[in-house]
């Protein structure tokens, strides 16, 4: 009778955990090579797609800066500092956001950041004050700042939005919390999110936009005077992938008809932002 044991079912699945510890426990040679043993892992059923999708998003984050998923300057909703507190409810209503960065004469100067739930509160007890009044501290980032540092540092602070500065140390735009989850776990929708009205398209020059990915391919070419409209796809970012042929990463770019193409913002799922510049 053979003392040989059977070989167990359960062999191949210890291998990969063996080997995932190893990757882990020692020192990866390179990203890729992290990526392409996880990436097994999910064929082999010991990761599912979500769970290897937020995990490339987290190493993803690693690699960017905080320029690369900004809000910019000209697109932030701002408040005066020396406004009365009866005068911005309007434009609180509007737009719904519960932190707007406060100015002083121009967007390149943030001196506070103004919440909601204070104006609520300071409001019901006197109209009459102003922003300044009761606005708090700024957090500041530069632009250079990596993502992961940057969200370390959100949640020990406890901080939901920074205000990111250039060189010069004039505010560039603003990162909240929820843009650098997005780019962990995807688009994050909350009640107040209505892309039907919000536009597409944000000029930043005479010659260089920033388009939503998901704008319908249709409204495209009656806004540019383009002929890209097929079955095969139906938004700006259908018409990237099916180009490119694979799901276009950050920094990807693509010619079409005197048109480059560069995506700014993009995940394991979709295309989010792209830049638009006019040759």
């Amino acid at each position: 009778m053979s003392d040989e044991q059977p070989p167990s079912r359960t062999a191949p699945r210890k291998r990969w955990v063996e080997r995932i510890s190893q990757l882990f426990s020692g020192e990866p040679q390179d990203l890729d090579e992290l990526l392409g043993i996880l990436r097994e892992a999910r064929k082999n059923r010991l990761l599912d797609t979500d769970a290897l999708s937020m995990i490339e998003g987290v190493l993803q984050v690693s690699q960017m800066r905080v320029r690369d998923i900004m809000i910019p300057r000209i697109q932030m909703v701002v408040v005066p500092k020396d406004a009365e507190l009866e005068t911005i409810f309007p434009l609180v209503t509007e737009f719904g956001h519960s932190r707007y960065p406060v100015i002083d004469g121009d967007r390149s100067k943030v001196v506070g950041v103004l919440l909601a739930k204070d104006l609520l509160a300071r409001a019901l007890q006197n109209k009459t004050l102003t922003v300044q009044e009761i606005m708090r501290p700024a957090c500041v980032v530069p632009e250079s700042k990596r993502l992961n540092v940057l969200l370390k540092e959100l949640r020990t602070n406890g901080n939901h939005m920074a205000i990111v500065v250039d060189e010069y140390g004039q505010a560039a735009g603003l990162v909240t919390i929820e843009d650098v989850l997005e780019e962990i776990v995807g688009e994050i929708e909350d009640e107040h999110d209505d892309h039907e009205d919000e536009g597409y398209i944000f000029q930043r020059s005479p010659n260089e936009f920033m388009i939503k990915a998901l704008m319908p391919i249709e409204e495209f070419d009656d806004y540019y005077s383009t002929h890209f409209a097929t079955d095969e796809y139906d938004t700006v970012g259908g018409l990237l992938v099916s180009q490119l042929e694979h799901m276009p990463k950050r920094g990807e770019s693509l010619v079409m008809d005197a048109m480059r193409f560069e995506v700014i913002r993009a995940d394991n799922r979709r295309v989010h932002l792209v830049k638009l510049k006019i040759l």
